[in-house]
């Protein structure tokens, strides 16, 4: 048998034969038929990677057009096809933006535009958790995939016990967790923020909106791409032992991937790729192609979390 490969590392993440891997802490034979076929892997290719038997098994998936998973369980393989070359999904901006779409703006606020997101605006309230630094890079797919210099991304997500900013019991008046910052030559934008806690009905995300430039970065009307960044179990399992995010593993447990009302329908897109630790923080970066000869849309608003899809109130210490 042929030694397996080993992913490249790339500054978008671990990369075989130039493709972002669907699944970052798999192998890379373990990415799923889609994978195979987006990277043409021929038949050899494929048997000597896993030996004939497992290769032809391949390559019959590949030929089904469909994968499947064992079982529900938080973190299982997607029951839908993987896909690993084409636009950001579009999804929901979800009941919590502050985007003008529901009447509450951050947008037109003074200092949005920053990198660091774990404080509120005027400097007084700084959110616990573990860190994360997190990179976009936008690509413009109507301009063969180039770097999509100049356009603005706001990022925004919940606290480590699930609270938005801005609407959830007790931080209305908070406006951290939410910043705007604008492409570098690379296409890309980077933030300084904590991984998010995990809420009832929901999987681990963030929310992020692209802008055709800062001007325009203030109404989610303006965007040309609303989606979301979805987290690995394996990572979350142990960020969640943090006393910061109380509840945040029980809520995880009631919820998978497959069953999530945003990601059920296929997420390789959207998974981030993350390296670091609880102690020491991690890195973590999403590639978000978009395509401006499209229509901009967004999902309906999901349902979940507490009473009306509400984040639940902060447990009682």
């Amino acid at each position: 048998m042929s030694r397996v490969p080993e992913p490249e590392n790339t500054p978008r993440g671990p990369a075989f034969e130039g493709r972002l891997l669907a699944r970052p802490e798999e192998e890379v034979v373990d990415q799923g038929a889609g994978f195979d076929i987006s990277t043409l892997l021929s038949r050899r290719r494929i048997l000597g990677l896993v030996g004939a038997g497992v290769g032809a098994a391949a390559l019959a998936a590949c030929g089904a057009g469909s994968s499947s998973s064992s079982g529900s369980s938080a973190g299982s393989a997607a029951t839908t096809p993987s896909t690993t070359d084409g636009e950001i999904p579009q999804e929901t901006n979800g009941p919590y933006p502050a985007d003008g779409t529901n009447g509450t703006n951050v947008l037109t606020e003074s200092g949005i535009v920053r990198s660091d997101i774990t404080s509120s605006l005027d400097g007084g309230t700084t959110v616990d958790g573990v860190p994360l630094e997190f990179t976009f890079t936008v690509t413009d797919m109507a301009n063969d995939n180039v770097p999509f210099e100049g356009v603005a991304v706001y990022l925004w997500q919940c606290d480590a016990l699930g609270r938005y900013s801005m609407y959830s019991e007790g931080v209305e008046d908070e406006t951290y967790l939410r910043g705007v910052q604008v492409a570098d030559a690379a296409g890309q934008v980077r933030f300084k923020t904590i991984v998010p806690g995990c809420y009832d009905g929901r999987w681990t995300h963030m929310h992020f909106e692209v802008y055709p430039d800062a001007a325009s970065a203030t109404t989610g009307e303006n965007a040309i791409a609303t989606s979301q960044v979805a987290f690995p179990e394996k990572m979350l399992a142990k960020v969640y032992q943090d006393a910061a995010y109380e509840g945040s593993t029980e809520n995880l447990n009631r919820v998978s991937l497959e069953t999530d009302n945003v990601f059920s329908d296929g997420y390789d897109l959207e998974m981030g790729t993350f390296t670091g630790s609880p102690s020491a923080g991690y890195r973590g970066s999403l590639a978000v192609a978009v395509d401006t000869t499209t229509e901009a849309t967004m999902g309906g608003a999901p349902g979940g979390g507490g009473p009306g899809g509400t984040p639940p109130e902060p447990p009682t210490r």
